[in-house]
């Protein structure tokens, strides 16, 4: 018995011979599809074993298909074609599910979203949800923009880049009017605080050293309203300046405040093809910004 056991021919074996029969070279076809030429040779072996027949002249210059190769080529051609066509059926009914807890990073969202599907033909649907390690964990997203550092050890993360930050207060505070604020300041003030997915908190300071009063939130929304309650300032990434999030608060610029990194967190047991095209979309247009 030969190495296909039974005969058995696999899609590999396909592919590697439609490519030798169309560019004629082993080393062109083994350079478009990523293997070694010794690896396609053993592997259009292993087919012409299964069928009985030679495919292929390497006699030649150039390698040509023998007249059982012209006939095998015409039925694996039409074959490829069809595949190829369900592929993107099946990839257009797909989709990867994008979790977040308030608003995404611009550009770099758009763009990678955009260029994802363009490239894939699978859809990105984006789920708002309050705790997005918590949704990756559960399986109820299938990966997360996640901001601030994260030490749980559950999921893997892949930094994207770091967001500046700024201070947010009511339009009826005492800083309202402030062209800027010192990140040394920033503990004079009663801090409201997202524990959910916030980026700053007590944490943001040495021991000692952070606010002496902190007002907790556990999502966006209970945050933005009590910092318009005037209930205390907040701190969160300039992404906010650039949308109107709300009618009730004023931006202040940070001088000296630390950066806030941003990064993509999934289950690091995930095999998932379509979820490693996304995460290198995503690093190429993080690097683009």
């Amino acid at each position: 018995m030969g190495a296909l056991d039974g005969g058995r021919v696999e899609l590999r074996h396909l592919r590697a011979f439609e490519a030798v029969a169309r560019l004629k070279s082993f080393t062109r076809a083994a350079d478009e599809l990523s293997i070694t030429q010794p690896a396609l040779s053993r592997t259009i072996q292993q087919l012409e074993d299964a069928l009985g027949v030679t495919l292929l002249d390497r006699s030649s210059r150039h390698v040509e298909t023998t007249r059982a190769g012209r006939t095998f080529l015409d039925h694996v051609e039409r074959a490829l074609a069809e595949l190829e066509l369900g592929f993107g059926a099946v990839r257009r009914q797909a989709s990867i599910r994008l979790g977040f807890s308030w608003l995404l990073p611009d550009p770099w969202a758009q763009d990678t979203v955009a260029s994802f599907e363009r490239a894939t033909g699978t859809a990105v649907r984006l789920v708002r949800t309050d705790n997005t390690l918590t949704a990756v964990q559960q399986g109820k997203v299938d990966v997360a923009v996640v901001r601030g550092q994260v030490a749980s050890t559950a999921v893997r993360v892949v930094h994207l880049f770091n967001e500046s930050r700024v201070a947010v207060c009511s339009v009826h505070s005492a800083l309202a009017e402030l062209p800027e604020l010192a990140w040394a300041e920033v503990p004079r003030w009663p801090l409201v605080v997202n524990t959910a997915s916030g980026t700053t908190g007590p944490w943001s300071w040495p021991a000692g050293a952070g606010p002496e009063t902190i007002v907790e939130t556990t999502n966006f929304d209970e945050w933005i309203e009590s910092v318009a309650a005037d209930r205390g300032i907040g701190v969160i990434p300039d992404v906010a300046v650039r949308r109107n999030i709300h009618p009730g608060v004023r931006f202040i610029a940070l001088r000296g405040a630390p950066e806030s990194p941003v990064s993509l967190a999934f289950l690091p047991r995930a095999r998932n093809a379509v979820l490693r095209r996304f995460v290198e979309a995503a690093l190429e247009s993080a690097q683009a910004i």
